[in-house]
């Protein structure tokens, strides 16, 4: 899976974003917002080929959290990321 072309993180005012930028997003009207986390992965992945468990991993490195609740949040950030049209 991956980040699809043309979508971008921002930050404005604080809080972080995800704007289609360029005539191939034309149809994204909306910003998704993530929070600190979710554009921590984002970050981390995008440009690259990446699984669920790359992300699963990361949270693990980063955070203290369970394997299991790393998982249950990645799998409910990639169905959002898959929903929205940024993820593929």
């Amino acid at each position: 899976m991956k980040i699809k072309e043309g979508f971008t993180l921002r930050q404005i005012c604080g809080e972080w974003v995800v704007v289609g930028e360029g005539l191939a997003q034309v149809n994204f009207n909306k910003m998704l917002s993530l929070n600190e986390t979710a554009a921590y992965l984002w970050q981390e992945v995008q440009g690259k080929e990446f699984t669920e468990q790359d992300l699963t991993n990361l949270l693990l490195d980063k955070y203290e959290v369970t394997p299991e609740v790393a998982a249950a949040d990645v799998n409910r950030l990639v169905g959002i990321w898959k929903e929205q049209g940024v993820a593929e």
